[in-house]
């Protein structure tokens, strides 16, 4: 990537790395990695793994400042509402990180930088390259920047049930059917595979994805709700 690239796309990020080396990596999709002949490169999936970890912390930090009186299980409900695959590919789409991804042939052949899981793995990787490039300190004003508004709109009266809970109860009620789900793919390597569930629910359908099927299953029931509330 060229020097002038990375810096335009450090002004999107609004936070300059004093280590760029660490945003290179955090772009480094692993089938780009694997079609290079330097055995010392690095693919993004280890700081994925530190910044799903630094993710979770920063965002309960600022729902427990922004919410002083919410109790344990709302939190809980709140991050997980902030955490997800659809809510970290909106905000990698908003800083136009699909373009800067680093991707092999067959992901470039297959629209890789438009992928949900792509664009949300490399957005928590992009979390940790800030967090090792500026600590805790820059780390949590990068959060807040890019989580400010999102935080300041949650709902915190929403009960604290499951989505697939309220959707079975929601179908039950209004069309007397029982929502359906399975599992349409599933990507990566063993360790870290991104599932996508699909649901229906008479004519109702949308798609789901997790790093497990029950979380899968719970962005799928969500992603109808919203889906349902927007038409109802």
């Amino acid at each position: 990537m060229e020097t002038a690239e990375l810096s335009h796309f450090q002004q999107k990020l609004r936070y300059e790395f004093k280590n760029e080396a660490l945003l290179l990596e955090a772009l480094r999709h692993s089938s780009y990695v694997n079609e290079q002949a330097d055995p010392d490169m690095r693919d993004n999936e280890r700081l994925e793994f530190l910044g799903d970890a630094v993710l979770d912390l920063v965002i309960g930090h600022l729902l427990m400042e922004a919410y002083p009186q919410a109790k344990e299980g709302d939190l809980s409900r709140m991050r997980s509402n902030l955490v997800n695959v659809d809510r970290l590919a909106d905000l990698a789409a908003a800083i136009e990180m699909g373009p800067c991804i680093l991707l092999g042939r067959g992901e470039l052949q297959t629209n890789g930088r438009e992928k949900k899981s792509i664009l949300a793995n490399t957005y928590e990787a992009l979390i940790a390259a800030v967090y090792l490039d500026g600590g805790i300190e820059g780390v949590y004003g990068f959060v807040r920047t890019h989580f400010a508004a999102l935080i300041e709109t949650m709902d915190i009266s929403e009960p604290d049930r499951d989505y697939k809970s309220r959707l079975q109860e929601r179908m039950q009620e209004t069309e007397k059917t029982t929502p359906q789900y399975w599992v349409v793919d599933a990507s990566g390597p063993d360790h870290d595979k991104t599932f996508t569930v699909k649901v229906t629910a008479g004519p109702h359908q949308a798609l789901g994805e997790g790093k497990s099927k029950k979380a899968a299953e719970q962005e799928a029931a969500r992603a109808l709700l919203d889906q349902l509330e927007k038409n109802a």
